[in-house]
């Protein structure tokens, strides 16, 4: 295989109040909350629980990746990588933030997948947007973003990578780059090839599922799909004196949007 650091650290936390960028309203960007602070509030971990009882750092658990909320109705993106490990039937959870309690674990469903193009489309239950959380939901972009373009990936990663529990704070990451060309990949054997986008920013471990948002518009572009390992023209990008910088890899959100349709999910683009 040519792409993909799976991500999959034994690690997560969660941001209490404002331990984050900001502190968010509940519901969509467009209700007084900063297209910065949206951001911020659509993404969470998505993580397995290892204890049935709280302690008192919260709750121990598994730390595999992002997801980004889509739109009012709790259904959120990501890669299907990530949640790989649940085939044997496991319940994933998301680590979401309260205004003035501890982060919860909430149950999602898995709604839909598409493997060739390694995207999930999942479900938040209950709806988390009708209750008292932090929660905002963002904007997917109708066509593929041009090379040149500016951009970044927002993730949320724990700041207790070893030993990760619920009530520990997150670390918010904003990685900014640039969209650089085009490639065709098979994601896994035995399947056609997808068309991913390369971008100049170094994927960390713990990435995946993370939205890749234009740096102007805030919408969604693509979601981060791993570290591009393949030698070849497209790597590595130079960056300081010398030192090689392998680029990221992210699937385009346009290939979301058929799963979506499928499912009747009304989500919003920003009408570019």
């Amino acid at each position: 295989m040519n792409l993909r650091v799976k991500h999959r650290l034994v690690a997560v936390g969660l941001a209490l109040g404002g331990a984050l960028l900001g502190v968010w309203s509940l519901g969509v960007a467009t209700t007084g909350v900063s297209d910065s602070e949206a951001v911020s509030a659509a993404i969470c971990p998505v993580v397995y629980p290892l204890d049935e009882s709280s302690s008192e750092r919260g709750y121990h658990y598994i730390f595999y990746g992002n997801a980004f909320f889509i739109d009012r109705d709790g259904y959120l993106v990501t890669a299907a990588h990530v949640l790989s490990d649940f085939h044997d039937g496991g319940q994933p959870h998301i680590l979401l933030r309260r205004a003035e309690a501890p982060p919860r674990l909430l149950k999602v469903e898995v709604v839909t997948t598409d493997q060739r193009h390694d995207i999930a489309v999942l479900r938040a239950v209950p709806n988390p947007f009708e209750g008292k959380y932090q929660v905002a939901f963002l904007q997917l972009a109708s066509i593929k973003p041009e090379p040149g373009e500016a951009v970044f990936a927002a993730t949320l990663r724990p700041s207790r990578l070893r030993d990760p529990h619920t009530f520990d704070a997150t670390q918010e990451e904003r990685s900014a780059g640039e969209v650089l060309r085009y490639i065709a990949t098979k994601l896994e054997k035995e399947q056609n090839e997808a068309e991913l986008f390369l971008f100049s920013h170094e994927v960390r471990r713990g990435q995946s599922g993370a939205p890749v948002v234009l740096r102007d518009t805030r919408e969604v572009v693509g979601i981060v799909e791993g570290q591009w390992l393949h030698p070849g023209p497209s790597a590595p990008v130079e960056k300081g004196a010398g030192r090689p910088l392998m680029p990221g890899a992210a699937i385009p959100i346009i290939y979301a949007i058929p799963l979506l349709e499928q499912k009747h999910i009304v989500w919003r683009t920003a009408g570019r």
